[in-house]
């Protein structure tokens, strides 16, 4: 017998995958995996329902707390986002193939099955993982390998074809021609694509929308907000301690309260398409700003500068699903590093769609008051004039070469007044 796991949603794709598995690939059985990273109860039971309805034999796997902390938290101390949004579908794609592959170990199957198209990304991330952790095991992708026709040849199946085929097949799936959006979900983030929306000049509507409340919906007051970090993740919210699953629901519902996490952006594919992508994250931009703050109190210069090089490289290969690759584990061995002093508290406003920072805390801050401010007389501030006199050295003997002829050119950009200065007769750097 030919078994196969399909890595299952219980939506249109990869429910139009079971009776494909049979009918053109020759699957005798095929085992339905679904991974709940933190989707609506209700869509894991209509993806229970609706797989042993079609005759697959089904598991769900509860990984809400593995995706938490071996996922959203390193996103965290990574400040993980790619192109201006918090990344969230791309994290969670390689736990959910850990999870098939060892569903498919402790069955016995050699065969993983997805229903991911040629154009988008999941399938990079997915076979990433499947194909490093079981490099012999056969992989078949209906949705990209596309339908079969009476000839032979094989062509695209295109969203419409997917509901007509759906329909023949007697399967009850949501979508309709006129609202055909594609919902990804979990913990730390909701993207929504497809139909109307992938004209850039679309107004999304409302409807599409559930963890966020329009600007007009939001309440009139403000919420004030304190988060409690522990090396390099929150840990409370207003002191009160939650585990990591809870943190962020909470987060998801009280900053989506207040509008928070909406994204609109055009977003670049790894195959290279440019596509626009409307997301919800209401939790991960509290917690990302919040992050980004408490770095910036506790971290010096060079740090920052370093890590930001080092966070978006991270962003990078964890949007292209290369969750193994030795660059990740080398970069958050410097991460890592920085985490451990990346405590104390801050406290946000959520308001009309927007967090903002207005305190934070640490006793591990690189800030002394005193030092700082305008009424201390504990820095000496005529001691300044040294390095002052030495600032732009060599910029400054640029300049007086340049006007005394030594070297082509003239003037400033951006200064015309200047090209007209007498040429120095001297080169003053003291």
């Amino acid at each position: 017998m030919r078994k196969i796991i399909l890595v299952y949603s219980g939506g249109l794709d990869t429910s139009v995958c079971i009776p494909l598995m049979r009918e053109e690939y020759g699957f005798d059985h095929v085992i339905t995996v679904t991974v709940d990273v933190g989707q609506p109860a209700a869509d894991i039971r209509q993806a229970e329902e609706r797989a042993r309805a079609l005759g697959a034999e089904h598991y769900t796997v509860d990984a809400k707390a593995l995706f938490v902390e071996h996922f959203c938290w390193p996103a965290v101390r990574a400040n993980g986002d790619y192109q201006g949004y918090p990344i969230s579908t791309s994290i969670a794609r390689p736990l959910i193939a850990l999870m098939a592959v060892e569903k498919a170990r402790e069955l016995g199957v050699n065969a993983f099955g997805h229903g991911c198209t040629g154009k988008g990304n999941d399938q990079f991330r997915l076979e990433y993982i499947l194909r490093t952790l079981m490099p012999d095991a056969q992989i078949v992708a209906p949705m990209r390998e596309g339908r079969r026709l009476p000839d032979g040849r094989r062509e695209p199946w295109t969203r419409s074809e997917e509901i007509e085929y759906a329909s023949a097949h007697g399967l009850n799936i949501p979508q309709t021609k006129e609202r055909i959006w594609s919902v990804d979900e979990n913990l730390w983030g909701r993207s929504i694509e497809g139909g109307r929306l992938e004209d850039p000049d679309y107004a999304p509507p409302e409807e599409i929308f559930q963890w966020t409340r329009s600007l007009a919906d939001t309440p009139a007051e403000p919420r004030i907000l304190t988060l409690t970090f522990e090396n390099g993740v929150p840990v409370a919210i207003d002191h009160r301690h939650m585990s990591p699953v809870e943190l962020v629901t909470t987060l998801n519902r009280i900053a989506g309260e207040h509008g928070v996490g909406r994204i609109d952006i055009m977003e670049d594919r790894m195959l290279g398409l440019k596509v626009r992508e409307n997301y919800e994250c209401p939790a991960a931009v509290t917690i990302l700003t919040a992050h980004r703050a408490l770095e910036a109190l506790v971290c010096t210069q060079s740090e920052l500068k370093f890590k930001a090089m080092v966070d978006r490289e991270w962003g990078e290969l964890a949007y292209r699903g290369l969750w193994l690759d030795p660059l990740k584990e080398a970069l958050e061995a410097f991460i890592n590093t920085i985490q451990k002093r990346v405590v104390g508290t801050v406290t946000l406003r959520l308001a009309r769609g927007n967090v903002t920072v207005i305190g934070r805390r640490s006793e591990a801050a690189l800030y002394s008051e005193d030092l700082a401010s305008f009424d201390s007389k504990t820095f000496d501030q005529s001691e300044a004039l040294g390095i002052v006199k030495t600032h732009g050295m060599q910029s400054r003997l640029f300049w007086h070469l340049r006007q005394q002829g030594k070297i082509p050119g003239s003037g400033v950009s951006g200064l015309p007044l200047l090209t007209a200065s007498a040429p120095a007769e001297e080169v003053p750097y003291a």
